[in-house]
Parts: structure tokens; sequence; C-alpha cells
């Protein structure tokens, strides 16, 4: 199936599952449409009719003739502009916002039911891809994203996560076979068996209610930590995140009283080295290997700290 074809047969999923074919949107006698005028009505005071057009990317007669049929129905209120006597001020008068809490209150219960049946791995991974997908056509993003950013200890469930997500991203994006995930699942089982809370930390990022990255500090030795498993979803990338997540394994491992964080990575991964290298890490070794099913150069840092 062609992209054209996947997105549209999405579409046409998605929008008879939610309801949007219905003559009224939430069995109510309102079209999607006026109901999005009613949404973004409510999330502020009041607001222009040029300011809702841009909200909602509407053709300004038919934002005119909708706002006509709301303010007729007394859920819309409109006022001149002090401003600009050209501009209507509109907002949703009481009866606007009974209407639109008791809308809200009915679609917040219908999507409670929709996603009922999924436990919270596949609740995770569903807000996952949403994100994946607004990020990628260009919704939302940017690097104001990154302020809902929260770095966390891993629930359970979560260090497979870093297990699946390694494998599946560096098959998918550098070709490497299962021995590339075979060794993420050793140090993963190595962490847990041998876990000292004292002087190992596995961070998870979280964004918005979806698991985005990850990264480890393991024990080396008394002076020595490593830094493990760094991973910044798709998604999620160009928001900081991986610059976020080596910055709380340095700041732990200063904590934790070692003099030298290490970590071993390859050259293909240029992201990722511009990271370390911003965070101060230095080459200090380089050696070609096949581990991974490819010709790569394994390279090693060093941060003092």
């Amino acid at each position: 199936m062609s992209p054209v074809a996947a997105v549209r047969a999405f579409n046409r999923f998605y929008t008879q599952k939610i309801g949007v074919l219905d003559e009224g949107l939430l069995a109510s006698p309102y079209s999607l449409a006026e109901v999005r005028v009613l949404y973004e009505l409510a999330q502020r005071e009041r607001a222009t009719a040029t300011a809702l057009r841009q909200a909602l990317d509407l053709d300004a007669g038919y934002l005119s003739r909708m706002v006509a049929r709301l303010a007729a129905r007394r859920l819309v209120t409109r006022r001149p502009s002090p401003d600009d006597k050209r501009e209507s001020l509109l907002s949703l008068s009481a009866r606007g916002r009974e209407v639109f809490a008791k809308l809200d209150a009915r679609s917040n219960a219908d999507v409670a039911r929709l996603i009922g049946p999924l436990d919270g791995g596949r609740r995770r991974e569903l807000v996952s891809s949403m994100r994946t997908i607004e990020t990628l056509l260009g919704a939302s993003g940017g690097a104001g994203s990154a302020a809902q950013l929260t770095v966390r200890g891993p629930k359970a469930g979560e260090l497979g996560w870093i297990v699946y997500r390694h494998g599946a991203l560096y098959a998918e994006e550098y070709g490497w076979d299962a021995r590339f995930e075979a060794l993420v699942a050793r140090v993963v089982a190595d962490f847990v068996a041998s876990y000292d809370r004292l002087r190992e930390r596995c961070f998870i990022a979280e964004r918005e209610g979806a698991v985005v990255g990850s990264v480890m500090v393991v024990h080396k030795s008394n002076a020595v930590a490593k830094l493990r498993l760094l991973l910044v979803e798709p998604s999620a990338r160009g928001l900081g995140i991986g610059a976020r997540l080596v910055d709380e394994c340095v700041r732990f491992a200063r904590a934790a009283g070692y003099r030298r964080l290490e970590l071993w990575t390859n050259s293909v991964l240029v992201a990722a080295r511009r990271i370390y290298e911003r965070a101060g890490f230095v080459l200090v070794a380089e050696a070609a290997h096949k581990e991974f099913g490819k010709g790569l150069l394994g390279q090693t840092f060093r941060l003092e700290l």
C-alpha cells in the first residue's frame, strides 16, 4: 500500500471510530466544525474572528456563517472590538459554556470507552504513535514541546521497552542485526541482576504520557562509570531530549562520587556523538568491528568528572 493510500485508509478508519461521520457530533445538533469553534472559544476569554479563522484554518465566509448560527442559538456573543471597529470580539455565552461543558464531558467519556480495553503499555504506545503522527505532519513539536518532558526512573515493562526499541530502531535506521538487540538485552539484564541504587541509574524520558527516550549509568569501577543505551524516539528528536538525558547521567555520576564517565558508541551515530561532545566527552579510542552485521567504527569517549 502506498503512503497516500495508507493515510487515506487510516482517515476512514479513525473518522468512523470517533463518530465524525454522524449527522451531529457527540449525539448533538452541532457539526464537528461548530464544536471546534466552541472548543477554541472555551480556551480563551474572547477572540476575534480573524484569530479563530487562523487557529482553525477556515474560510472567512464559512466561519462567519457558522458564528452567525451559533449566535442565533445563543451560544456565542459578539461585540465590536475596541481596537478595530471592523472586527468583532467573540466569546461563549453562559449557555454556550454550559453546552460546551456537556459536549466536552461526553467526548472524554467516549475516548475513555474507546481506549478502555487497552492496558497501560498499549495506551502509552497509542499516545506515542499519535505524537509521532503529529510531529511528522507538523501539527506540533518544536523547541517549546520539550517543556513537557519528564525524566524519571523506569516503570514495570519499560526495561523491556528499551531492548525492543533499540532492536527495532537500529535495524530500521542502520540495518544492524539481532546481535545488537542481544547486546542491549544483556546490558539490561546485567543492570537488573547487579543493580546498585547508590551508584547506578536508568533514566526514562516521558513526554505527554509517552516514553520517548532512555539512558543508563552503570558501575565499571569505584572511579569509573559507563553511560549506556542512550536512545531518543524519532518522533521526539530535535527537542534537546538526548542532551537532557546525558546531562542527567553526568550529574548523577558526579553525585555518586565517580571520577570518570565513559561510553562506547559507533561513528555512524553522528547525532549522538554531537551530544556527547557538547557535554564535554572526548574521543580516546577507535576500532573497526563487524559485531552487528555491518562494518562499523567503534568509538570510546571519556569525560573527566
